[in-house]
């Protein structure tokens, strides 16, 4: 008597996921497994139709400043903690980087560890960051922040002896960071240009 339960059980499931089956292909629709050409007639407005990659808005209005300061916080992070480690080479960076400045900071980490110098840090967290400036030049938007952080770094010898730094005194810092971006591109990178002290 109590397996006709079970089946009976088993065919209202059936039954209520057919329903679900059939109201979602009912919204979603189905694949008709059509990818031909697109007939002649069609095929120009078509391309009058398609979509460009949106491009960076050129008047850099309040929500896109404050879209560009979330990521500009990221990347002040990662290049200062990047170049700050203790194996004197740029990688998390390296796409963050515009080339006058991934060949200065490459030129000062080679330097470095040709001394067999290395830096350890801790980054404690950004208290403020500031866009100081915007402007387009050509086909680039510019940007000028000012940042102001706080760090526990120092710089070691071999030996593992402080050469500068303090290893335990949490330290202020005051950069102005110039980032700049192709306003055609659609890579969503920008890129850090120079720094100002």
């Amino acid at each position: 008597m109590s397996y006709s339960f079970e089946y009976i059980d088993i065919i209202l499931l059936a039954m209520i996921a057919g329903f679900i089956f059939l109201r979602l292909r009912g919204i979603l629709g189905k694949k008709t497994g059509f990818e031909g050409k697109i007939p002649p007639q069609f095929e120009k407005e078509f391309k009058k139709t398609n979509i460009a990659p949106k491009p960076v808005n050129e008047n850099f209005d309040e929500v896109s400043q404050k879209e560009f300061l979330k990521g500009a916080k990221i990347a002040y992070e990662t290049i200062i903690t990047d170049f700050s480690d203790s194996d004197n080479k740029l990688i998390a960076s390296k796409p963050l980087l515009g080339k006058k400045i991934y060949d200065q900071f490459k030129e000062a980490l080679e330097d470095r560890a040709s001394k067999g110098h290395f830096a350890e840090i801790t980054f404690i967290g950004i208290k403020s960051a500031v866009i100081k400036t915007h402007k387009k030049i050509e086909d680039s938007l510019e940007v000028t922040v000012d940042f102001v952080s706080e760090i526990i770094t120092c710089i070691k010898d071999k030996d593992k002896k402080i050469l500068s730094g303090d290893s335990e005194k949490i330290k202020t810092v005051y950069d102005t960071w110039v980032f700049s971006k192709d306003i055609k591109s659609s890579n969503p990178n920008w890129l850090l240009i120079d720094t100002i002290t």
